[in-house]
């Protein structure tokens, strides 16, 4: 016999009936042995408000996204199982991350949370395999950042014996991983802004034509703002300790446009240039101010778009120097495919009930199980 208990909040917004009964077997077998306790307990009165509030916005679209990206997401798997000649038979689990739309990191006077979208659900249905999705919110329920995520997969994949190295990712928010021998004295926290910015500014400049600067040419075209990248470098996220997240809410296109607007510069390949000194400047300070005092790195490898870049290659290498500069594809992990496998990584963990966050990383009470398991 199990004892188990039903929560449900239906379509009134009233509040939570919650009941806990007995229940024996399963299937046709299953008897409802007894019923212990039924409640309903009503929501507070400002969280009514703000439910109703979520309806009266964009939540539809939301709802909508959710499933539609999850469509797209199973598609990329079946693609990319098919490119490496299997089957969908032939695979065992999928680890979806899925597409962040809203991330609030911890702080004072605000509930820490974050929302991945593209239904795991969707993902288990369309390919016929077990998946894994949602792995940030069992950190954050813990006390922790749910972020970064992949330092787990970092240090499994890349450790060494006697030497610490460090993993950057750039992506739209850019991340490191200080992979030493020991789990418990893995570093990683968000450096800051990304590729989003960069691409922000190619956006605005071209009215839409281009989303991002290939090769690094229209940066490499102009000469960066010194005076704004100073200015820009004068943010109390680039001064805060670690554990600490950021993301688009910070360094999206709104962050752009307010550069453009407030400081009055034109959205052109100066700016392209200064965004892209900006974000090698910010990731240099990281390293600067949270982990070269703690011991020297052996050397540090590039992953993500912004690896690709070589304005902000060779600003990095240059700005970290003489620490070596390189990229992750020398470990075996592809520059663009790195954060891909470490959310396989993390699945398979998942799947086998071992923890995968890293508590010196995200800022997390204990190690946890991360993720939720949709079976095919």
């Amino acid at each position: 016999m199990r004892r188990i208990v039903g929560l449900m909040s239906g379509t009134s917004v009233d509040g939570i009936d919650a009941a806990l009964v007995e229940i024996s077997g399963h299937g046709t077998a299953l008897r409802l042995e007894r019923v212990r306790a039924a409640e309903t307990f009503s929501f507070p009165h400002e969280v009514q408000e703000q439910i109703h509030a979520l309806f009266d916005g964009h939540v539809r679209e939301l709802c909508q996204m959710n499933f539609a990206l999850g469509e797209l997401f199973a598609e990329a798997a079946l693609n990319v199982i098919r490119s490496a000649g299997f089957a969908p038979a032939d695979v065992h689990l999928i680890g979806s991350h899925g597409q962040t739309v809203y991330h609030v990191p911890r702080g004072e006077g605000r509930t820490a949370s974050s929302l991945q979208i593209g239904e795991p659900a969707v993902i288990a249905e369309r390919t016929g395999i077990t998946t894994i999705g949602d792995f940030r919110p069992r950190d954050i329920a813990t006390g922790g950042e749910g972020a970064p995520l992949v330092p787990y997969a970092d240090w499994v994949l890349c450790r060494r014996n006697e030497e610490a190295i460090a993993l950057q990712n750039i992506g739209g928010i850019a991340n490191l991983t200080v992979v030493t021998p020991r789990l418990e004295d893995v570093r990683a926290f968000d450096t800051g802004p990304g590729n989003m910015v960069i691409d922000g500014a190619v956006t605005l400049m071209t009215r839409g034509s281009r989303t991002y600067d290939e090769d690094g040419r229209i940066a490499a075209s102009a000469r960066p703002d010194e005076g704004l990248v100073r200015d820009l470098l004068d943010d109390d996220y680039f001064r805060q300790p670690p554990p600490k997240s950021t993301g688009r809410e910070q360094w999206g296109r709104q962050f752009v446009r307010g550069v453009v607007e407030r400081r009055g510069v034109r959205p052109d390949a100066v700016l392209v240039s200064t965004l892209t000194e900006f974000v090698a400047r910010s990731i240099a300070d990281a390293y600067a101010r949270f982990v070269l005092p703690h011991g020297p790195l052996s050397s540090v490898y590039l992953s993500g778009g912004g690896a690709r870049n070589p304005v902000l290659r060779r600003r990095i290498t240059e700005l970290l120097a003489p620490v070596p500069v390189g990229d992750s594809s020398v470990l075996g992990l592809p520059v663009d495919g790195k954060e891909a496998i470490a959310f396989a990584v993390l699945a398979n963990e998942t799947i086998c009930g071992e923890p995968s966050n890293v508590p010196g990383a995200t800022g997390a009470r204990g190690r946890r199980v991360l993720g939720k398991i949709v079976p095919a």
